[in-house]
This record gives structure tokens, sequence and C-alpha cells, in this order.
């Protein structure tokens, strides 16, 4: 049910800055796209501890810890709630690996895939004028579409919001093809659309250093692995093995993971050296940000930290989107989501809101 004269309500005009929470924030990548469209972060809650480092070097206060320890009561007003959930139990990498462990996935996840039931209930308990969600694009196939429905009746029939979804590649804003998609929100019905994105963008060239340490070349019995594990399954008709690129590629999804061995994005360094891993800082640069941001951990903890992150351009487009839709007039009707000519699918493609309900020819 709305409660449109709710006291947590803060946004007045134009002129106000809105106020925002930042859940899941891991490194902040959510809070500096809502700070640059204007909004002022006004709590943020990660459990792990070196993302709590980080964020806190950059943006000098420690977020709340255990989102499953927190009273959600104390949590002060704000106008829009953001959140990266966490994806391994719904991603394809998640899946397969626990199942290869007899573990369950999805929302039978034991530590993670209960956590969306807190983003939930903090929604229903103060009622923002908005919501910004980020998972993951395999999403709304898992589990046959059940784990999506359960998301989608969740925030439209159980809390009542206008809900717009869309699969957006960040491709066109950074040099990494990184599919992913977004849930928007609002507590009443508003004339929201998705940002354009450009067809093409940059190639790896724009964030690749000159000078590199050695460390992050790999070793020759690395490299031999590498290669003969791509030989095996390519003869085997599979997919899998490492990706090398060039500075006028694109390169594939960075992902947490990247810190084991580095294959699913490698520099080559010509035909008579080792190829290369990108650097923290490359790492950075890859997911959008900015050149003054604070790196002060480990290696390994900045590749999980990066690859873990949302896109900053991306989020930002989207942020200065929803800060100018709540400063809109609400709407009487809820609009119908289009489909997008074929052209920008690959790019920016805006989802059936219930899944289920769109294969059967339904709403």
């Amino acid at each position: 049910m709305r409660n449109d004269g709710h006291p947590h309500s803060t946004l007045k005009n134009s002129a106000t800055k809105f106020r925002f929470i930042d859940l899941f924030c891991g490194i902040g990548g959510f809070r500096i796209a809502f700070q640059r469209a204007g909004g002022k972060c006004v709590f943020s809650c990660d459990y792990d501890k070196f993302a709590q480092q980080t964020y806190e070097a950059n943006f000098g206060h420690r977020p709340h810890g255990d989102i499953r320890r927190l009273d959600i009561s104390t949590i002060p007003a704000f106008d829009v709630l953001c959140a990266g959930f966490p994806c391994q139990p719904f991603s394809l990498a998640g899946v397969s690996k626990k199942n290869s462990l007899g573990r369950k996935h999805g929302f039978e996840d034991e530590k993670q895939g209960n956590l969306f039931t807190y983003i939930a209930k903090i929604i229903d308990r103060h009622k923002p004028q908005a919501f910004v969600l980020e998972n993951v694009k395999h999403l709304h196939r898992h589990d046959g579409g059940n784990t999506y429905q359960v998301i989608y009746n969740t925030l439209t029939e159980e809390l009542g919001y206008d809900l717009h979804a869309a699969r957006i590649d960040a491709q066109s804003l950074v040099p990494q093809h990184r599919e992913r998609i977004y849930l928007v929100g609002f507590r009443e019905p508003r004339a929201f659309e998705f940002p354009k994105f450009p067809e093409s963008g940059p190639r790896l060239s724009s964030i690749l250093e000159k000078c590199v340490a050695s460390k992050y070349t790999l070793s020759d019995h690395l490299w031999t692995y590498l290669q003969g594990y791509a030989k095996k399954h390519q003869e085997a008709g599979n997919g899998f093995g490492y990706g090398l690129f060039t500075g006028d590629d694109i390169a594939r999804t960075l992902s947490a993971r990247y810190h084991k061995d580095g294959s699913e994005i490698l520099i080559s360094q010509g035909p008579h050296k080792n190829p290369r891993r990108l650097t923290p800082r490359e790492c950075a640069r890859l997911m959008g940000f900015p050149k003054n941001f604070k790196i002060e951990v480990s290696d390994t903890q900045a590749y999980r930290q990066f690859g873990n992150s949302v896109v900053v351009p991306v989020m930002q487009r989207i942020a200065k989107r929803v800060a100018a839709t709540l400063c809109s007039k609400p709407l009487a009707f809820t609009l119908t989501p289009f489909e997008p000519p074929r052209r920008t699918r690959m790019i920016s493609m805006v989802l059936p809101l219930s899944f289920a309900k769109a294969n059967s020819g339904h709403r």
C-alpha cells in the first residue's frame, strides 16, 4: 500500500538535494553516481570489512555492517534506496559453483539469497519515493523465471511500487561487456525512461597504463596451464578459456574472481612475452571510477571489490534520470514498457516487468 504522506519523504523541489541510502554499498559506485546527480548519502551498509575500508578511505565514514543485524527503524529519512544486492546466488557463475558443491542458490541460499527480503522490509518501513536496484543479467532466468517473479511481485503487488526494468550493457561507456539488470521503482507512477546509450564506446587503450610492474605478467607456469586448459575445452567443443585482448578491443566482464588467475581479461604484450593481468588501477578505470579514487587494500581485495562493483558512468546516467523524474509530477496511470529498436537492444534493452506474464501474453 502506498502512503504518499509518509513523514520520511524529504524531497520538496528541484533545488533541494534528495537523500539516499546505499545498501550493500561495496566500495561506493552507487554513491559516486547519486552524489553526482545531486543526492546526499545519509546511510550506507556492507558486511565486508575490506570494502568498508575502501569506502571509508574515499567517503570519510565506515559503513554499517551486516544488514541482518540492523534495526531498520534507525535508518535516517531518505528519498531513494540504492542497492546492488548480492548477485552470486543468481549469477551463472554463482549457480554453477553452488551446484557443484551441492549447495542451494537463489532465495534458498543460506547466506545471501534471502538478503533481498531486507531491502523489501526497509522499503515497506520507510516508503521511499524511489529505489534503484542492480543485479546480474541472469536474474530474470534464474529458476525458470521464478526468482524474478518473486522480486517483481514483492516490489509491485506487495509494496505497491511502479516498476521499470532494463538490461544494459556497459560497453557503450567503458571498454567492457558487462550486462546487468536495473530495476527502478517509484512510489507514485511517473514518466520515467531509462537513458539512451551510444552504440559504440571506448577501447581498452583508453584505460591501460604504459608502464606496468612485472608482477602483473603471468608466470611461464600459469600461462602454460591456461593455454592447455583452453585447448582441452576447445577440443571438447566448449567455449571455456582465457580471454586475450589488445588495446583495440573491448574486454570480457570483470568478475570478483579476477584475482585468482586473471584469465578472463589478459592483456597481450606481444608474441615474445607472456600476457599480463590488469592492474587494480586499470580495473578502477574499467569500472568508471574517478582518477582520485583511493585504493588502500591488497591487489586481491581490490580485484574482488571492482569485480563486484557497479559501472559508475552507467549508474550515473540512471541516477540523473531518476533525480529528474522525482522533480516531475506523478502520473495518474502506469506507462507500459516499450521495446527499443533492434539495433539498440544489445546495449540497452527494456525488459518485460513480469516475465511469466509477458510470456503468456499478459501484462
